[in-house]
């Protein structure tokens, strides 16, 4: 499946890190549980996105070839202030300004080590995109505020995370979407409010030999259907099936299914 330009995964994370400070600083309880998080404070969770995203940046701009321990990273771990929403604002503002900077200076093609088997900085570029724009969801929610993600990150989001749920059956014969298999089941997604040049429906069958994908309308065992942006978030669970917004059509059984076993962070 194409991907979006390098550059557009670039200007995306600065969006979203810009989109999470100001839910930072909106006065949210730092110290409050984020539901679709529930392990995580507030707090927490802002720490481990901009955790994630120095992370990269090291990956990146030391041309690494192979993984980083966290400890190596600068400032991983946040600000050193707890509690502080001035000093976690400060912190994520560099830490957007320096994974985007080398991620821009590396461009797509440069190698760099990966743990999905695509060895280069287009492949963090990609990653951390969808990182920030779901858990920046998380942070949102949590605050009680609206959420909207562009059309365009929201399906490759879809595509990305499917991609990724292959990669893991081929890869690691432990991991619960290994289960992810059969014949004649599959699962439908409609984004209802996309226009057609998106192309915004998937259509997922569970296979004896894995997970099987495609772009496009076709009848499945069960469908969901509902806006693109609350399609994303119910697939990434982090918005209840039975919210408003959605519908689901057909043996919801195997939609729960899959969502039980491709979870992801």
């Amino acid at each position: 499946m194409t991907k979006l330009a390098h550059d557009r995964y670039c200007d995306e994370i600065a969006h979203q890190v810009g989109q999470l400070r100001a839910v930072v600083t909106s006065g949210v309880d730092l110290d409050a549980t984020v539901p679709t998080c529930p392990d995580w404070s507030f707090e927490q969770l802002v720490r481990h996105t901009g955790g994630a995203l120095r992370w990269v940046d090291t990956l990146v701009r030391t041309r690494a070839d192979e993984n980083v321990d966290e400890g190596q990273v600068p400032l991983s771990g946040g600000p050193e202030a707890q509690g502080d929403a001035g000093a976690l604002d400060a912190w994520l503002a560099e830490t957007g300004e320096l994974v985007v900077g080398a991620l821009r200076e590396a461009g797509a093609d440069t190698e760099v080590w990966a743990w999905a088997g695509i060895h280069n900085s287009g492949f963090w570029a990609r990653r951390m995109a969808h990182e920030i724009t779901v858990h920046r969801a998380d942070a949102t929610l949590a605050a009680g505020l609206p959420y909207e993600v562009a059309a365009d990150i929201a399906a490759d989001a879809i595509d990305e995370w499917l991609q990724i749920v292959e990669f893991v059956q081929r890869t690691d014969p432990h991991d619960a979407a290994r289960e992810l298999r059969g014949v004649g089941r599959s699962i439908h997604l409609h984004a209802t409010d996309a226009g057609p040049e998106l192309n915004a429906e998937w259509f997922i069958q569970l296979t004896e030999d894995g997970v099987v994908w495609r772009r496009g309308h076709e009848k499945a065992t069960v469908a969901l259907r509902g806006p693109l942006t609350d399609v994303l978030l119910a697939f990434y669970r982090r918005l209840p099936l039975d919210s408003p917004e959605l519908e689901v059509l057909g043996e919801r059984e195997l939609l729960d299914f899959w969502l039980e076993k491709a979870t992801f962070g």
